[in-house]
């Protein structure tokens, strides 16, 4: 009996041990998912399997290990959840990356914590303001202040006196040919850009006793170089509303959305229309129900191969108000489920009009949620990697995106112009067409970096200033920056171009320099602080003489840079002789070599003469009163410029 009840003891414990078994089963097999979560912490390749992952368990180990301290337990539970997240865990446990940032920016992981403060900025409010200031904090000297436009036109005003610098073009209207008083917007280009297909409400139609604006699209064709007066596209055109045109590769495939009509399964549907012959379009389909829903569908645009359906949706389900979603066509030619482009791309407000590069990995689109814009709207890009993801979206830049709303981006295939729909800051309503030279910042292939830092000469600290590239090979300004706080800059450019740098400030003298970019690299540049009284070795005369020879050139050219940039400074030019000659005679051969001076800055810098004195001292204010060597002569045969606001 005794036997009997032991074997039974021992089986019930072995039963009850049972789920400690498996629980140390599933322990192990969690951990190895751990390493890899750590690995790639926000990858979510859990994303839509399921709306909204909880795990009970595991939100009471957090909480536990949170109250204990306990940071690398908590690190790890906390990155494997978050790695499991959902879409509505964006909007619903916010927190959880909140305090995974702060563990991560504790521990210096700093990559790590930027990343997940930047995916709480973009979908959540909720202490928002507390966030910012980690994340700031984390890439203050990695941000870019850009030059405010008012402030680089007025310098480039000044700036425009001097030969190499040339003035940035943006905002240039497409004017009354393609721009009518109504709203004006949805560019496509086909593959040559010699037509462009838009989107206009100039047209109304008489709905219910009412007249109402008619959204339609219109065609413009490009001859001898101009944009020609555009006209509607008939063929497509109905009483309900066309827009946001994109043309294939070839020209012969029309993509469009088209609102409120009888064949549409939501509020707007995507169309697409085949060439039948040179100018004839033919009857226009719907996509289907494997891109269009119950929604708003529209704003189509194809990858580079033409094998990716990119188009934005206010559908349920996704990140916020509006977002971008991507469909894979498939070997039988029909279009694949819609995919969400994901949280880093997507924010909890609106992205919209998506535009493809028609040759390189590079995505366009119009977002009001990203961490940072000029105005309502701005044009960001990213780029796809080789993994298939993309990278974090960039803002393009105040060349690009002012304190209005930009929209409906597109570009020909060179990546010489760019299309565009922008409104001012006071009508964010009435849309414009611009196009104008693609700036720096929009290049698709702008990802070679040149960073720089500026150091004074005497203290070995960073400088504060203003630093500008200009592309030669372009003829193209990218947006001028702020120096950094340590006196750092960086750049993206396109590789194997030339550029011309240009760093000025109040406190010292103009750098320029023109290299050819080969390679990411990066560059310590010395900066001359000004001083009251400036004196160059290179200043030196023929005995005797007052003419200006080719070595003195390079820093009289440096006074004349520093007048350009400072227009409220002026100069005070003084000669100096040694003792040896005639005393009247020292006077006025002092006063020839200011003069010479003088008169070359006035004539190449085009300063106005009341701000550039010449006064002749002879030696009659010596370094060395006492003369005893030639080395004593030197330093008194000098020239120096008094640098001085009235």
């Amino acid at each position: 009996m005794n036997l009997l009840r032991s074997l039974f003891i021992c089986f019930l414990m072995v039963i009850a041990a049972s789920p400690l078994l498996l629980a140390k089963g599933k322990k192990k097999k969690r951990k190895k998912n751990e390493i890899e979560n750590i690995i790639n912490p926000f990858e979510f390749p859990n994303l839509y399997e399921e709306p909204y992952y909880v795990n009970e368990i595991d939100l009471n180990r957090i909480n536990r290990y949170e109250y204990k301290g306990k940071t690398k337990k908590l690190l790890r539970t906390l990155e494997e959840y978050v790695s499991n997240f959902g879409v509505q865990n964006f909007y619903r446990d916010l927190d959880l990356l909140w305090i995974l940032g702060q563990l991560y920016e504790g521990l210096g992981q700093y990559e790590n914590a930027k990343s997940a403060y930047r995916l709480v900025l973009k979908h959540s409010n909720v202490k928002r303001e507390e966030v910012k200031l980690h994340y700031d904090s984390l890439t203050r000297q990695e941000e870019d202040i850009y030059v405010p436009i008012k402030y680089y036109y007025d310098f480039v005003g000044i700036e425009g006196q001097v030969d190499t610098l040339r003035g940035a073009e943006i905002y240039q209207n497409m004017g009354p040919d393609i721009n009518s008083s109504s709203a004006d917007y949805g560019p496509a280009l086909n593959f040559e850009a010699t037509n462009m297909i838009f989107t206009s409400t100039r047209n109304t139609v008489f709905e219910f006793l009412k007249v109402r604006p008619n959204e339609d699209l219109f065609e413009s064709p490009k001859l001898d170089g101009q944009w020609a007066f555009a006209l509607p596209l008939k063929q497509i055109n109905t009483p309900y509303n066309e827009g946001s045109p994109y043309l294939s590769r070839d020209g012969k495939t029309l993509f469009f959305s088209r609102c409120n009509c009888p064949d549409c399964y939501g509020d707007c549907d995507i169309f697409y229309s085949v060439k039948v012959e040179d100018t004839v379009w033919g009857i226009p389909k719907n996509l289907g129900h494997a891109i269009n829903g119950k929604a708003w569908d529209s704003q189509p645009t194809l990858s580079t191969n033409e094998d990716t359906l990119f188009f934005a949706s206010d559908r349920l389900g996704g990140f916020g108000l509006a977002d971008l979603y991507y469909s894979v066509k498939t070997e039988a030619g029909t279009w694949g489920p819609p995919v969400n482009l994901g949280p880093k791309i997507n924010t909890r407000s609106n992205e919209v009009s998506p535009f493809f590069h028609p040759t390189e990995s590079v995505l366009y689109f119009s977002s009001n949620g990203q961490i940072k814009n000029f105005g309502s709207y701005d044009l960001f890009k990213v780029r796809k990697t080789k993994s298939g993801s993309f990278d974090e979206p960039k803002n393009l830049g105040p060349l690009v995106n002012g304190p209005g709303s930009e929209y409906y981006f597109t570009m020909d295939s060179k990546s010489e112009f760019l299309y565009y729909a922008r409104s001012e800051e006071t009508d964010l309503e009435n849309l414009d067409l611009y196009s104008f030279p693609l700036p720096m910042t929009a290049q698709p292939l702008a990802t070679t970096k040149f960073r720089g830092k500026v150091i004074d000469t005497a203290t070995g600290e960073g400088m504060h200033g203003i630093v500008s590239i200009i592309d030669l090979d372009k003829g193209i300004d990218i947006a001028p920056k702020y120096l950094r706080e340590d006196g750092t800059f960086e750049f993206d450019l396109i590789n194997n171009n030339s550029y011309l740098l240009i760093v000025q400030g109040e406190d010292f003298f103009r750098i320029e320099e023109i290299f050819t970019l080969t390679e990411s690299s990066e560059r310590i540049y010395t900066a001359e602080p000004i001083s009251s009284k400036l004196k160059f070795q290179s200043i030196e005369f023929h005995e005797g003489e007052s003419e200006i020879l080719p070595q003195m050139e390079n820093d009289i050219w440096k006074v004349i840079e520093f007048l350009l940039d400072h227009p409220d400074f002026k100069v005070s030019i003084g000669g100096h002789t040694d003792s040896k000659g005639d005393p009247d005679t020292n006077h006025k051969l002092s006063y020839e070599r200011a003069s010479a001076i003088r008169e070359f800055i006035l004539i190449n810098g085009r300063i106005d003469p009341s701000r550039v004195e010449a006064v002749g001292y002879g030696f009659d204010k010596p370094i060395v009163p006492d003369e005893q060597t030639e080395e004593d002569r030197s330093l008194n045969r000098r020239v120096e410029f008094d640098i001085y606001r009235d």
